[in-house]
């Protein structure tokens, strides 16, 4: 049988910031076409862990590494001082989606054609084309179609959130990373993300940081758990199929270590 690479994978992984550390030997595998949630209390690195995995990190000053991040076996932080990674490519590989939509001031099409053209040059009709596929894949090509050359602003959250997961499928990525999809939206506009998730399930490796245990269980594969250590740093507790580490997480063992409080 042939040996199955995952999508990536973190082998003992610190992250810092000048000198503070912020991230602590942190090792996982993260299946490819599976869903992985990542939980834990707030403050712990779960948005930093989750930005790490496409160097966004690395435009939020200055950053130090040990230990290392594979892309389908390349090493995301070889040579991270001589820059021999593309960073624009593997950000098309591994697409994010932040918390609050991160539209530009401009139409729905120009806001979909943008990381397209920075790919190279290709004719309208084919542009076209990429963004009625995107759009569909993303379910809201009914919604927007009419309305292609109305500012994106204009849109509701939830539709800004959609659009946003459809400007990144425009990229045909390999990895979603989203943080924290649902924070201050509706529930119908939050059921209508999990429901584009799931469709997307056998398709792409969704990686998505939340407080929200009910979501976690229901749509993840995989969770991790982070927690603090005694220095006050992030690190790993569990990682393993979402049942098992949700159950062990409702345990009096785990309690200790993750604010239930914080995550309901």
């Amino acid at each position: 049988m042939n040996k199955i690479i995952p999508a990536i994978s973190v082998q003992n992984f610190s992250f810092y910031y000048d000198t503070r550390q912020i991230l602590h030997d942190i090792s996982m595998d993260i299946p490819q076409n599976k869903i992985i949630s990542i939980i834990g209390p707030s403050g712990c690195g779960k948005s930093t862990f989750l930005k790490s995995l496409n160097r966004m990190t690395d435009l939020e000053g200055n950053v130090k590494v040990a230990g290392k991040i594979e892309f389908f076996g390349q090493n995301i932080y070889e040579n991270i001082y001589e820059r021999r990674v593309n960073l624009n490519r593997l950000r098309r590989q591994i697409s994010i989606i932040y918390s609050q939509a991160n539209l530009f001031p401009m139409s729905i099409y120009d806001n979909m054609a943008y990381g397209v053209k920075l790919t190279g040059w290709r004719p309208k009709i084919e542009l076209d084309e990429i963004i009625e596929s995107a759009l569909k894949s993303a379910d809201i090509w009914e919604e927007m179609k009419n309305k292609l050359h109305k500012s994106a602003l204009e849109l509701s959250y939830g539709q800004q959130q959609c659009l946003c997961i459809a400007r990144a499928l425009a990229l045909k990525p390999q990895v979603i990373l989203i943080d924290e999809f649902s924070a201050g939206m509706d529930p119908i506009a939050s059921n209508k993300i999990e429901e584009l998730i799931e469709c997307l399930r056998s398709e792409l490796t969704i990686i998505f940081v939340s407080h929200n245990i009910p979501q976690v269980s229901r749509l993840s594969d995989f969770t991790a758990i982070f927690q603090y250590n005694q220095h006050n740093i992030g690190q790993l507790r569990e990682f393993g199929p979402t049942k098992t580490v949700v159950n062990q997480f409702m345990s009096h063992r785990l309690r200790d270590y993750v604010n239930w409080g914080m995550m309901a």
